[in-house]
């Protein structure tokens, strides 16, 4: 990578406050006024390009992700979608944690800009969009059931009394003890279980009721009164149901010791 010609490019376009300098050989640190919401300046570096001359390679050594997994894990496949989107929509690589860029120099200014802005949408990713963030609950619910409950025959959509309009989103089964499974994201859905356990209720159906919430406290106060009501168990998040939910249906199911 020509140093001098970076420079004299990065002057050219009236880049303020940008220089770098070198940390090891071949690998230079850029020094930037752009920074993250906690005031730490974006982390970026130059090296040379896999491309050959007239290319420069704008990475930044696996820092976002180390960033990112500090607050938000990408371990789901709807998560997943939603980073490669970020990436993709940014023109940006992933060798194996390491975002890269390979920029031509005449465009280094704008390719810099361009990288920026996409190692800040990867660090803010658990509130980037945060409705298409949010939509991946049920994806993520649905990962969770056929991974690490994988055990208790999860039937999606089952319907007990045979009746499509009441149905749950997961029936699990344990020797002889079922468990209908809801996840809840807002109010109409909060709604729509709490309808569901009632006419299970005047059934008199054999079951123990999971609620698994992607933010209880998002619900108003009459839906959670009548979820609190008719639920066995309820679960404020995703991540609280991962972290227990085999216990509890052991427990419910009396098989633990």
């Amino acid at each position: 990578m020509d140093t001098n010609a970076v420079k004299e490019l990065l002057a050219a376009t009236q880049a303020a406050g940008f220089d770098f300098y070198e940390r090891r050989p071949g690998v230079f640190q850029l020094i930037i006024p752009i920074l993250h919401e906690d005031g730490d300046m974006v982390d970026i570096y130059l090296q040379d390009s896999p491309k050959g001359d007239g290319y420069v390679r704008i990475c930044d050594f696996g820092l976002a992700l180390m960033r990112l997994s500090y607050t938000y894990d990408v371990n789901t496949p709807a998560r997943q979608r939603i980073f490669d989107s970020i990436l993709i929509n940014n023109g940006v690589g992933n060798d194996t944690g390491n975002l890269y860029l390979d920029a031509p120099a005449n465009a280094i200014y704008q390719s810099i800009l361009q990288f920026a802005g996409c190692v800040q949408k990867v660090c803010n990713m658990s509130y980037w969009s945060r409705e298409t963030v949010r939509s991946a609950f049920y994806d993520d619910l649905r990962s969770c059931v056929t991974t690490k409950l994988a055990s208790y025959s999860p039937v999606p959509n089952l319907s007990p009394m045979g009746i499509d309009l009441i149905s749950v989103d997961w029936g699990l089964t344990h020797r002889n003890s079922q468990f209908y499974l809801f996840g809840v994201m807002g109010n109409d859905k909060a709604k729509s279980a709490a309808i569901s356990l009632l006419e299970f209720q005047k059934a008199r159906l054999n079951y123990t009721s999971l609620i698994v919430h992607e933010d209880m406290d998002d619900l108003g106060r009459r839906e959670q009164r009548h979820l609190t009501r008719n639920a066995d168990k309820q679960y404020p998040s995703l991540a609280d149901f991962e972290e227990t939910a085999e216990n509890d249906i052991l427990r419910f199911a009396g098989a633990l010791a």
